[in-house]
């Protein structure tokens, strides 16, 4: 398919078409080559320190949008620069609504990931860019203090900038390694909050949060985070590799 930007203004169906139309498959050097990049990004402690911050996007993400679809009313969202994150939704403290928003923040960014490896073996390269920008725009107007403004802005104008302005080699380098990360990047987590509450650490974590809910233990609730974001690396894996 043809990039964005280098035809003239297009009509709606048009734009409709081009958007959710499929564009022919990365060679496999290419899908390899982000595998590295997201690697690379995610294992060396440093860098990930900074990249952590577009998981806890996702994970914040994924708190509001549950909470919304479950009938709570979502206050807002914050981002902070140590990659945490505060997601505030009013309603009933207990119940099935409670539960599944809590359960949604580990699971959200390899559920994401899985998603859009889904979507990327469907060769639905740029319906994952739009609807990666029009997740990011929405999650803004939540979005409750300047730090968390700024990097959802930054964020969701890459995406953004990558669809419309990219040719189409570039917008498939870059969903795949935006894939990649998510599902990469989703594994990690849930063994630095293991880690975290073997040592006495975040006594008020998602998943004390969900063993107060529901009467499971903690380590079952890590247990399962722990099963979904392997099993959507897994299967991402294979449709990322056309396996």
């Amino acid at each position: 398919m043809d990039n964005l930007a280098s035809t003239g203004p297009l009509s709606l169906p048009d734009l409709w078409d081009r958007v959710t139309g499929s564009q022919p498959h990365p060679d496999l050097w290419v899908v390899i080559a982000t595998l590295v990049a997201a690697l690379a990004v995610v294992v060396p402690h440093e860098v990930w320190r900074i990249s952590r911050n577009a998981v806890t996007i996702a994970h914040e993400g994924g708190h509001g949008l549950i909470a919304l679809v479950t009938g709570r009313t979502l206050t807002g969202i914050r981002l902070h620069s140590d990659t945490s994150g505060l997601t505030v939704s009013r309603g009933k403290p207990h119940g099935l609504g409670m539960i599944l928003t809590a359960a949604a923040g580990y699971t959200a960014p390899p559920l994401l990931g899985l998603g859009g490896a889904a979507l990327l073996g469907a060769g639905r390269i740029t319906l994952l860019l739009w609807l990666a920008t029009a997740l990011l725009i929405t999650m803004l107007l939540m979005i409750r203090n300047a730090y968390g403004a700024l990097t959802v802005i930054l964020t969701g104008g890459t995406f953004l900038l990558v669809s419309w302005l990219a040719e189409p080699q570039v917008q498939a380098g870059f969903a795949y390694a935006v894939v990649w990360f998510l599902l990469l990047g989703g594994v990690r987590p849930a063994f630095e909050l293991q880690a975290k509450r073997s040592h006495g650490g975040a006594p008020d974590s998602d998943a004390d949060q969900l063993a107060r809910l529901t009467h499971v233990p903690a380590g079952l609730w890590l247990f399962f985070f722990h099963v979904v974001s392997l099993c959507s690396l897994m299967g991402g894996a294979q449709w990322l590799l056309r396996l």
